[in-house]
């Protein structure tokens, strides 16, 4: 079982920035670690579905982002210390959610967009951006 962790959430005015973090402190089934994970990010606001922040491959080589994040967001991922960060610039309104991480087992090197594609999510870590 993957235990995956957020941490970096917290409360922001527009424009603002924070850095979310997501750990998968005990070892996975894969004796190659969270480096042969695809991983990626999701958030969820309040009353509406969960939807597809950035993702990113196995070795970090491709990534992904929704066009409501492009240009603002960055998705990386450091496979030594087992840790996948998003980093989020000029924060919006209505970037206010829950985010969370998620991660699969992968054979390809594709960054993958779909919640069915995921079966290992975190716990979230709630961001709020004030007007």
């Amino acid at each position: 079982q993957v235990h995956l962790e957020e941490s970096g959430g917290g409360s922001v005015q527009a424009g603002g920035s924070l850095r979310l973090s997501c750990s998968a402190p005990t070892r996975t089934a894969s004796s190659y670690s969270m480096a042969a994970y695809a991983m990626g990010w999701f958030r969820e606001a309040p009353g509406q579905e969960r939807e597809f922040v950035a993702a990113i491959s196995r070795g970090g080589g491709n990534t992904a982002y929704a066009d409501s994040v492009k240009g603002r967001f960055t998705i990386s991922r450091d496979n030594v210390m087992n840790r996948m960060y998003l980093q989020m610039n000029s924060l919006k309104p209505e970037d206010t959610a829950d985010y969370y991480c998620a991660a699969e087992l992968r054979l390809d090197d594709f960054a993958h967009l779909e919640r069915s594609d995921y079966g290992h999510w975190g716990q979230g870590t709630q961001v709020t951006v004030s007007s």
